[in-house]
């Protein structure tokens, strides 16, 4: 078995994440770990807090609390926030934990030693009624390239474009909406990306398996032209800028990195923070000449953080010549619209996770956010479309089958496996037809194509509710006890499988189901084990009750009035 090492991007620390958050990065990078795990895999799956940056500043500002304080507080929310929903982190960090300090550091050391980086005074966007330098991302204004009102000085929503906050047209300050701003002249550390250009092409042109998306985007920004880019900020929250002693850096005394650089380091960093906690070793899963080599990494993220991670943290790690592990494959996702709107943390326009687990369990909206995703184009996220494949895929398709043919063992054999008849043709059809299913889910899985993988899945959930129609067992039960007792061995067996199938998408309802037969294997089904005769004849079965309730028509106008609905 293989060691796979997993990252999804950072969620920011300014809240709770919403819903399109959520179904473009944390959640399927979940979904895939419990997959390869359910495989036998040694899988270890990282993500952290990205807390550094003038949000940060200002949310605690806003909080009445110090900036220190407030992450913690957050970093905590975020962290209970992604148990509910089932994420199986092995490590949640902190981008502003020591060893993301330490390694950030060591990198623009390094960077600087190979003549990557250099001081420049620059020109830079000073607000004179907000009194400060405003990062990229806090002047806001026209883009020069295609005209978006609203586009960041950092990169352009709209067309994509990475820009410089000096390039906007009619800038003003996102913090304070003042116009009254100035170009002052500031020392700033530079990362010369132009130097590294050839390299990071061909190592983008080696990741032959890479989908379209994420390569169209690196290679966009390339051809496009890379330009040097600024990675320290006027700022008191970051990692701090510091000279050959480790004290400040001349000239440069209070400066932090830019939260760009810093934060795709903290992958490296939460590694750490996961070692030292579990007494286990971090270097072998990153760096190459110490064990890393055997190591698959694949990271998640949705599209407009694959510029980054595919040009500037690639330009940070291979510009440093030490031999750390470069990611594998880059799985990235669209956007998930609300209502043909964005969702948005800092408008509050969406749901938003711990909203969402007020309506419903977490195992609903892992189905539906996995199965409906943005994963090959931008989706749509609807009440009324919830409702439907909510119904229909989980309670009628697979909660009806499960509680249908456990309550038939228990009113009519005793609530036991029965081990009475002999399988005949139409249980060696189901058996290959399941085999064909199942062969469908583990390369769509294995592909990351979870939206095809979650069409698998169904259709293998309906390949055992066409059997209990064929084989019927209630209707042979009044003439050929044995024939009925192997149509409910056959269901309740399924029921088992279903349980495994499940699991990775939804772990909370794999469980339950498992349990109404018995059964506590959640491992992924190989292509030679039995599927039909693996419980244990005799072993008690129980009901479970209702796994997946309908949503009905009056839930629907209620958290539409409450969130927005077509109306939004």
């Amino acid at each position: 078995m293989s060691r796979i090492l997993i990252t999804s991007a950072l969620p920011y620390i300014n809240g709770i994440k919403h819903l399109g958050n959520l179904a473009g990065s944390m959640l399927p990078a979940d979904v895939y770990a419990r997959f390869k795990r359910a495989q036998g895999h040694e899988v270890l799956y990282i993500c952290a807090t990205d807390e550094h940056g003038t949000p940060a500043e200002l949310a605690a500002a806003a909080a009445g609390q110090d900036v220190r304080t407030y992450c913690d507080e957050q970093h905590e929310v975020q962290k209970a926030a992604g148990q509910a929903f089932g994420l199986s982190y092995d490590w949640f960090g902190r981008s502003s934990n020591a060893p993301n300090h330490r390694l950030t550091q060591h990198f623009a050391d390094v960077l600087e030693k190979n003549g990557l980086i250099e001081e420049r005074v620059d020109r830079m966007i000073y607000s004179v009624d907000d009194a400060r330098f405003l990062p990229d991302r806090y002047v806001e204004g026209t883009c020069p390239h295609c005209g978006h009102v609203g586009a960041r000085g950092d990169q352009c929503d709209n067309c994509g474009r990475l820009l410089d906050p000096t390039d906007l047209i009619e800038p003003y300050s996102a913090v304070s909406g003042s116009r009254n701003l100035e170009v002052r002249d500031t020392r700033h550390l530079y990362l010369l990306q132009t130097k590294l250009a050839d390299r990071i092409r061909a190592w983008i042109n080696s990741k032959t398996d890479w989908q379209t998306l994420a390569k169209s985007i690196a290679l966009k920004h390339l051809d496009e032209g890379l330009i040097d880019r600024g990675i320290t900020r006027d700022l008191k929250w970051g990692v701090p800028v510091v000279g050959p002693d480790g004290g400040p850096r001349p000239g440069m005394e209070g400066k932090v990195f830019y939260v760009w650089f810093d934060a795709p380091i903290e992958y490296i960093g939460a590694t750490e923070e996961w070692a030292d906690a579990t007494g286990r070793t971090w270097r072998d899963w990153w760096r190459t000449d110490e064990g890393a080599d055997d190591v698959r990494y694949v990271q998640f993220m949705g599209k407009d953080n694959v510029a980054f991670h595919t040009v500037s943290f690639p330009a940070t790690i291979l510009g440093s010549g030490e031999p750390w592990k470069t990611v594998d494959t880059l799985k990235a996702f669209n956007w998930l619209n609300w209502y043909g709107g964005k969702f948005s943390t800092s408008q509050k326009r969406g749901v938003f996770m711990d909203q969402a687990l007020e309506l419903l369990p977490a195992d609903y909206w892992r189905w539906h956010l996995t199965a409906y995703g943005p994963e090959h184009s931008d989706a749509a996220f609807t009440w009324e479309q919830f409702q439907s494949t909510t119904n229909k895929d989980l309670a009628d398709v697979l909660g009806n089958f499960v509680n249908r043919i456990v309550k038939f063992a228990e009113s009519k054999f005793g609530g036991v496996v029965p081990d009475a008849g002999e399988p005949g043709p139409l249980e060696a059809k189901l058996e290959a037809d399941l085999r064909a299913g199942i062969a469908e889910a583990t390369a769509q899985f294995e592909a990351m194509e979870f939206r095809k993988a979650a069409v698998a899945l169904r259709a293998v959930w309906v390949l055992g509710n066409e059997y209990l129609q064929e084989a019927a067992p209630w209707t042979a039960f009044k003439t050929d006890v044995d024939r009925a007792a192997v149509g409910v061995r056959t269901g309740l067996n399924l029921v088992a499988l279903f349980a495994r199938l499940a699991a990775p998408v939804m772990p909370d309802s794999a469980v339950k189901i498992g349990a109404a037969v018995g059964a506590t294997d959640l491992s992924w089904p190989t292509a030679d084990e039995p599927l039909l005769d693996a419980l244990p004849r005799g072993q008690t079965v129980a009901a479970a009750g209702v796994l997946f309730t309908k949503i009905e028509e009056k839930q629907v106008a209620e958290w539409s009035e409450r969130f927005g609905g077509a109306d939004a």
